[in-house]
């Protein structure tokens, strides 16, 4: 089996539901047209950064899931495994339709995935095929890359900031991505999570996860006292 076709099961390992639809972009409305853009058009390099929780991860897998229904070859890889896996995983990716690296600061001080890192971007670049999507918690110059250029190569293509959401943004997301789910959550159960689970936007959507199981199974609806019963609170 070749480098090339070991990529083509990680396209496929994303959420059914971060998709651009399901994304609250509140502030963050003109990074999301741009990086339909990248779709549409293949330019330059996109990195996205901003603080955990802010989105990155879901508008990665939203922009391989858009591609993949658009008969592109995608792949997602997050950086965040990296122990796990092999920097050779970045061979032949230049050959794909989108590339899509999460949590690239991860690799940072990594002399090997750094190398891979900057080589991929230079065949992406040189063959002009792939689209290619990074992100990171931190801008390129900013995130401690060791090896020399490497911040500077990740600059040159469009940078963009996400911006986090406020507290009443993330009311308003859990209770859209609740209706995404076909539940409603009143507004006094969105503001009762907040208030007592933690207000990480991955710590919240796992929480609504556990309460779209558990409503199911129990056929109720989403009310403050049964989010207590769920949730131990």
């Amino acid at each position: 089996m070749s480098t090339f076709d070991k990529q083509l099961p990680l396209a496929l390992n994303l959420p059914d539901d971060e998709t651009f639809a399901s994304y609250y972009g509140a502030a963050n409305d003109s990074v999301v047209e741009q990086l339909k853009l990248l779709l549409d058009k293949n330019e330059q390099p996109f990195y996205l950064w901003g603080a955990a929780g802010c989105g990155k991860s879901h508008l990665l897998h939203a922009a391989c899931a858009d591609g993949a229904n658009r008969g592109m070859q995608v792949a997602y890889l997050p950086m965040s495994i990296s122990s796990q896996i092999s920097p050779i995983m970045f061979e032949g990716l230049e050959q794909l339709d989108l590339v899509a690296i999460d949590d690239v600061d991860h690799i940072a001080g990594d002399a090997v995935w750094e190398r891979a890192l900057f080589d991929l971007y230079n065949r992406v670049g040189e063959l002009g095929q792939a689209r290619l999507l990074m992100s990171a918690k931190g801008a390129p110059r900013t995130c401690g890359f060791q090896l020399p250029d490497l911040g500077s190569r990740l600059d040159w293509g469009l940078v963009a900031k996400l911006s986090s959401l406020d507290d009443e943004q993330k009311v308003a997301m859990l209770m859209q991505r609740a209706q995404n789910r076909g539940m409603k959550m009143p507004d006094e159960v969105a503001r009762f999570l907040l208030n007592r689970v933690a207000r990480e936007m991955g710590a919240l959507t796992e929480t609504l996860d556990t309460l779209d199981r558990a409503s199911m199974v129990a056929q109720r609806k989403l009310t403050v006292p049964f989010v207590k019963q769920v949730l131990s609170l």
